[in-house]
């Protein structure tokens, strides 16, 4: 459960700076390292959330960490190794049909990238820039986004291999094929019972899987002109999701502490996974190289605080 970060630059001669090390440990629910499979990670993080998506609560998962570490092979992984999406999808199903015999259930899901702020449709990329509203319950819709039923994983595979090719990637000096974007998946479970009683229950359970951008620092990644912009952006919707996460894990402290969800389409977007009625996973991926102590050591110090959010689902 311990992650211990060695300084590479540290000099054992250097004896002004003997007592100073920049050694950090930090201890988290699980730690894993590179000889972990597919099916190991998800089963230390996603798998037991898909009971509580069933009985109507909502579930959210990120990958964290900076470029060229492994979130999006965390997340979607290749056809022989399928990552967290299709394994959560597959067990959401199997446990779906072991109840039909009381409950009639509908699983629609949509894909959708936040690109320089401005949200666009994965399933289908034609139709332009999309609006984030609020109805009048107060939850957040995208207005025209496709919402696709299905309850096959199989289709769900081709959906999302064909949606994560119209991602925005660009290449970078750490990454040919990098994302620039955040990407959201979104699964919502409906059900209702089979015997029609007078007061009609509908259990909705939301499930988000979010394949974040890179992290990483502009002078890392050789990034100029238009990918240094939509660094900036990027950077934007980090900072502000990493702001919510700071206020959310300081507001059992002695200050009542404002939550500022709206200063990102992120945010607000995923604004009931992260305070509300939600359980939250986050796996940070780190890289091993030496030239990128100072990232992961600013991705391990982010995941470190968002381990003190407590929300009472």
């Amino acid at each position: 459960q311990k992650v211990v970060l060695m300084d590479p630059s540290e000099d054992p001669d250097d004896i002004l700076r003997a007592n100073r090390s920049r050694e950090k440990t930090f201890v988290f629910d699980v730690v894993l390292d590179h000889r972990a499979t597919q099916e190991e990670v998800y089963v230390s993080t996603m798998k037991n959330l898909i009971g509580g998506v069933i009985s109507g609560y909502n579930a959210t998962i990120f990958a964290y960490g900076p470029t060229g570490t492994g979130k999006t092979y965390t997340m979607l992984g290749t056809d022989c190794e399928p990552g967290i999406y299709i394994r959560t999808l597959g067990d959401l199903f199997k446990a779906l049909e072991a109840t039909t015999e009381e409950m009639d259930y509908r699983v629609s899901m949509s894909y959708l990238e936040i690109y320089n702020e401005v949200i666009r449709d994965l399933l289908n990329p034609s139709s332009g820039f999309l609006d984030l509203r609020e109805d009048s319950r107060g939850s957040i819709q995208i207005a025209g986004i496709t919402e696709v039923s299905t309850r096959n994983a199989q289709e769900i595979m081709q959906l999302l291999t064909k949606g994560n090719k119209q991602r925005t990637q660009e290449p970078t000096a750490a990454n040919k094929t990098s994302s620039r974007s955040h990407a959201v998946l979104q699964v919502t479970v409906t059900q209702t019972s089979q015997r029609q009683a007078v007061g009609e229950e509908m259990r909705t359970g939301k499930l988000f899987m979010v394949d974040l951008a890179g992290s990483e620092r502009a002078a890392q990644t050789q990034n100029r002109g238009k990918r240094m912009k939509e660094g900036a952006h990027i950077n934007r919707s980090l900072l502000a999701l990493g702001n919510c996460i700071n206020a959310l894990s300081e507001k059992g402290g002695s200050r009542a502490q404002f939550v500022n969800f709206r200063d990102s389409k992120l945010t607000r977007l995923l604004k009931d996974s992260l305070g509300g009625n939600s359980r939250t996973v986050m796996i940070a991926h780190i890289s091993p190289a030496s030239t990128s102590f100072e990232e992961s050591r600013m991705t391990l110090i982010y995941a470190d605080r968002a381990k003190n959010i407590k929300t009472q689902v």
